[in-house]
């Protein structure tokens, strides 16, 4: 049996869905044979939030550390004791602090080792700017926290849209679409569908910057001085990537089905048709980091607050996605120090090599097996590969041409879960509210420059104390 994986929470903008749909996700406790969860929050604000969403039978225990989890139910660790006036479809300083010290607590208990993984709730960037967050957004954040380079990908099932440029103004990106930035991009989105998606020879398409993808230089420069130049040394390094297509017709014929991942330049670009198609179930996935990070691809809705109808699919899809991903670095990385063993195996002699007359008698690179599982599937070079290249860039006749788009449009089953009540185990624990994050939360609090200090109060002793503010 797999050891199940402990999966931090961030509970988000509390005046929005995000603690909404985190109790929805989590009131099936199918979900707890698969993971540990653990909510970074308050267990006041969730006591109050599973009453607004009328789960009164939804359990939890109360911790003040992810030292001592309980395995068999879900964790609330509380992550501050002051009082907590909740405005309910608002943007306020009080959603954005403590949404603020709420990430903190989990990435550093990430970056410890004590969660495996991380799923963050919604957060409102103009609240949280409000606390003087040192970030636009979670992706920057993470980056900065954990290091190294982070990759922003939509994921919905085989549909993968990843971004060079994240959130940044519109004005920059030109700029920044450099032989480097893309590359950069590239490589990374290149691994992870290879590590985290397992997909041992990925077909990547580039999408041009310019209408039309320039139609041929008539409209920009970038794409005949930045992107085919890459695409074909990519090409030549033996790797399925192929471009750059204009966005509209790519996505408008349905070309993007025949690809395992779609490189776009800026936000927009990849956002609007990833999230026409596939929104409430997409996924955003923060690649290029050691640590695994998801997130629903909606914000804080605050129109759906309060009204009990916000749809939890996105979120427990996320939730599900960081999972699966843990498993799957596990067993990439397992595969790699096994055929590292063996090609470091000493050569045998001549005389012990003597009856081996099979392949299979000798000790064969884990690499080696992947390869040659990928040229059953894929082309792989020569005309093999020319020829997928061909075929694919065939669908769009001139890259420059409107293409009209097509009314079929494939959605994914969603497999409904299957209902139940879950057993009362155990009462709240909402009264063990220690002390010991006082230091950590005044640190950050320190963080957050100018929050009037008559906005910070002492944490109810129940739940009934957590103010509402129509």
């Amino acid at each position: 049996m797999q050891q199940k994986v402990r999966v931090g929470i961030t509970i988000g903008d509390i005046n929005g869905i995000g603690p909404e749909v985190i109790i929805k996700t989590l009131y099936n406790q199918s979900v707890q044979e698969h993971c540990i969860p653990i909510i970074y929050g308050s267990s006041k604000v969730v006591s109050y939030h599973k009453n607004v969403v009328k789960l009164n039978d939804f359990t939890f225990t109360s911790i003040q550390s992810a030292e001592r989890l309980n395995h068999r139910k879900v964790n609330v660790l509380n992550c501050w004791e002051d009082t907590v006036n909740i405005t309910l479809g608002k943007a306020t300083t009080e959603g954005g602090q403590y949404a603020y010290i709420a990430l903190d607590r989990a990435v550093r208990d990430l970056k410890d080792g004590l969660i495996d993984v991380l799923v963050t709730g919604p957060v409102n960037k103009h609240a949280m700017q409000l606390v003087n967050f040192p970030a636009t957004g979670h992706t920057e954040y993470l980056e900065k926290e954990i290091g190294g380079k982070a990759l922003m990908v939509m994921v919905n099932e085989d549909f993968r849209v990843a971004l060079v440029t994240g959130h940044i103004p519109l004005g920059e990106v030109s700029s920044l679409i450099t032989k480097e930035n893309v590359e950069n991009a590239l490589n990374l989105f290149i691994d992870t569908l290879k590590i985290d998606f397992g997909i041992d020879k990925p077909k990547v398409a580039i999408l041009g910057l310019n209408p039309h993808a320039s139609d041929e230089g008539l409209m920009g420069g970038e794409e005949e001085e930045v992107l085919q130049p890459l695409i074909l040394e990519f090409k030549n390094a033996g790797h399925l990537v192929m471009g750059p297509y204009s966005s509209d017709g790519f996505f408008g014929s349905g070309l993007y089905r025949k690809f395992d991942g779609i490189l776009a330049m800026y936000h927009d670009q990849g956002l609007i048709p990833f999230k026409a198609l596939s929104f409430g179930q997409g996924v955003n996935y923060t690649a290029g980091l050691s640590c695994i990070r998801t997130s629903p691809d909606h914000g804080t809705a605050y129109d759906l607050v309060g009204t009990n109808s916000a749809n939890e699919q996105s979120f427990r899809r996320a939730l599900y996605l960081a999972v699966d991903m843990f498993r799957a670095r596990a067993e990439y990385k397992d595969l790699e120090e096994n055929s590292i063993r063996n090609v470091q195996k000493p050569a045998a002699s001549d005389s012990e090599n003597k009856g081996r007359n099979s392949p299979k008698d000798r000790p064969v690179a884990v690499e080696q097996i992947k390869e040659d599982k990928a040229q059953l599937s894929e082309p792989n070079e020569g005309d093999q590969q020319e020829k997928t290249d061909s075929n694919l860039d065939a669908q769009i006749s001139v890259v420059g041409e409107e293409t009209q788009p097509s009314t079929e449009t494939e959605q994914n089953d969603i497999k409904d879960e299957s209902k139940h009540t879950p057993t009362v185990v155990e009462e709240d624990h909402v009264d063990n509210i220690e002390a010991s994050n006082e230091d950590n939360n005044e640190e950050i609090k320190a963080k957050m420059g100018n929050v009037p200090e008559d906005e910070i109060k002492k944490e109810p002793k129940s739940s009934e104390d957590v103010e509402t503010v129509s």
